[in-house]
C-alpha cells in the first residue's frame, strides 16, 4: 500500500461537530499502512462488552452520534470506526481502489488490530452489507447483533426497486451532493448536522468512497462479495450462536421492512422487527428508542 495515494480531511474541517465530541483515535490496519482508519471509542475501556457501530454510505460516525449515549450509560465500550474514504480516515484519491474486500478486509484488520471481544455488533446500509460477512471470519468475537436497514447482498437481484434507482442515480454523480442526500432523508435534520455530513469532503476528489459504494452492491451471482454473502448467509442458518435485534426504520424506500423481513427470514427466522416509524434509512438518526430496545433485549 506504500504507493497508493490518498487524501487527509484537514482536521479543522471537522471543529464543532454538533453532540459529537469525542476525542478522535487513530489505527493503521495490518496491511493498510499508511492508511490511518479513525475511529471513536468511549465508555469503559475495559468493559465486558463493546458495541462497534458500523455505518454506511454517504455517512460516517457522525451518524450513530444520538445511540452512542445509550450504549455508554449501560457501562459498555463504544467504538466507531470511519471506513476508508469516509470521516476522518484517509482517503485513497483512485475510485477503483474501493472493492467490497478492501472494505471488509480492512475491517477484519481494524477489529483484530484492536482485539476486540464479546461484540455487539451494529450495523446499517453497507455497515451490514460488509458487517454481517464478518462474525464467521472473527471467531467468536462477536456474539450479539444490532441490525438495521441493511442486507446481505448474496447477489441474486437488486435489493428493492428502491435501491436500483438510487444506484443509477449515483452512477451519473461525479460530486455527490452528500448533504442534500441528507436533507432529503431526513426530515429534521438541522444545519449544523448536514455541515457535519459534508466535513469529511472539501471537494469531489474526496468522494471517492461516495460514489463507488452503490456499484459494489452484489447484485449478480459473479460479482465480488456475493459468494461470501452467500457464505455468510449460511452460516447465520447453521452455526451461529449469538443473539440478534432488528430494528427498521419504516420510511426507508431503499432498504425498508420488505428488504429487512427478507434478510430476517435468512439468517433469524422468528425474531420481531422492531419499528422505528419516523425512521428512513438513516435510521439512527431516530435511533434512541432502538437503542434502548436492543440493550433491553440483550439484558445489558
Amino acid at each position: 500500500m506504500s504507493e497508493l495515494k490518498f487524501l487527509r480531511t484537514p482536521a479543522e474541517r471537522f471543529a464543532d461537530l454538533p453532540d459529537f465530541d469525542y476525542p478522535v483515535a487513530y489505527l493503521e490496519p495490518a496491511s493498510f499502512a499508511p492508511l490511518r482508519m479513525a475511529y471513536v471509542d468511549t465508555g469503559p475501556a475495559a468493559a465486558d462488552v463493546t458495541f462497534l457501530c458500523l455505518h454506511g454510505e454517504p455517512t460516517w460516525g457522525f451518524l450513530y452520534r444520538k445511540m452512542i449515549p445509550e450504549f455508554t450509560a449501560r457501562g459498555c465500550r463504544v467504538v466507531v470506526p470511519d471506513m476508508f474514504g469516509f470521516g476522518r480516515s484517509d482517503k485513497p484519491t483512485a475510485d477503483a481502489t474501493y472493492t467490497f474486500d478492501f472494505h471488509r478486509d480492512s475491517l477484519l484488520a481494524f477489529v483484530t488490530g484492536l482485539d476486540l471481544h464479546n461484540i455487539v455488533l451494529v450495523v446499517q446500509d453497507w455497515g451490514g452489507l460488509l458487517g454481517l460477512t464478518l462474525p464467521m471470519a472473527l471467531h467468536g468475537r462477536v456474539t450479539r447483533a444490532l441490525v438495521m436497514n441493511t442486507v446481505l447482498a448474496t447477489g441474486e437481484g437488486s435489493p428493492s426497486e428502491g435501491f436500483t434507482r438510487w444506484r443509477d442515480y449515483m452512477a451519473t454523480q461525479p460530486d455527490p451532493d452528500v448533504g442534500a442526500i441528507l436533507s432529503r432523508a431526513v426530515a429534521d435534520i438541522s444545519p449544523a448536522e448536514v455541515a457535519a455530513y459534508e466535513a469529511p469532503f472539501p471537494d469531489a476528489s474526496y468522494k471517492g468512497g461516495v460514489r463507488r459504494f452503490p456499484a459494489l452492491v452484489p447484485t449478480k451471482p459473479d460479482m465480488a462479495g456475493a459468494a461470501i454473502s452467500r457464505t455468510a448467509r449460511a452460516w447465520f442458518q447453521s452455526e451461529w450462536t449469538g443473539d440478534m435485534f432488528f430494528a427498521v426504520g419504516m420510511q426507508d424506500p431503499v432498504l425498508g421492512p420488505p428488504v429487512m423481513e427478507r434478510l430476517r427470514d435468512d439468517i433469524a427466522p422468528g425474531v420481531a422487527l422492531y419499528p422505528v416509524a419516523a425512521g428512513g434509512h438513516f435510521v439512527q438518526e431516530h435511533g434512541v428508542e432502538a437503542a434502548r430496545a436492543a440493550c433491553e433485549h440483550f439484558r445489558l
